[in-house]
């Protein structure tokens, strides 16, 4: 999978971005968990794993394509609160013995560094629009 730095070269896509490529990975890697075995029995849980994780890449997505770094940066926050909704019920799913210790360790793993670069991206997309609202002229 190819991973491309957003500060270091233009980012022309969204699949270009390390935040949506792990989100996107950690979204599939519940599908197919939640595919089979228990988790796909217990409905509520499966339903709700995948709406969390899937809403991520979708917002990072979404995000992306307002060109302004403070709505990027806002669909950045969305994408955050999934991916920790993601973690607890990664949680919820290893209490409840639907992933052997082994994917849980995996996908927990995955959910964190997508995470972290979506946050950092998140805080940088901040600064930029911070920066970019000082650059202004005055009001008269």
């Amino acid at each position: 999978m190819l991973r491309a730095c957003a500060d270091r070269m233009g980012v022309r896509d969204f699949r270009d971005l390390v935040c949506w490529q792990l989100s996107y990975e950690l979204k599939c890697e519940v599908f197919a968990f939640t595919a089979i075995g228990p988790a796909s029995r217990d409905f509520k849980y499966r339903d709700q794993i995948r709406d969390s994780s899937a809403a991520a890449p979708r917002n990072i997505t979404e995000g992306f394509g307002r060109y302004r770094p403070r709505e990027f940066a806002r669909f950045l926050e969305f994408a955050r609160a999934s991916l920790m909704e993601t973690q607890s019920s990664l949680i919820d799913g290893r209490d409840n013995g639907y992933l052997s210790p082994t994917l849980y360790s995996r996908l927990a793993n995955l959910a964190r560094a997508a995470l972290k670069v979506t946050t950092n991206l998140m805080l940088s997309k901040q600064q930029q629009a911070n920066a970019g609202g000082r650059k202004r002229s005055p009001r008269r």
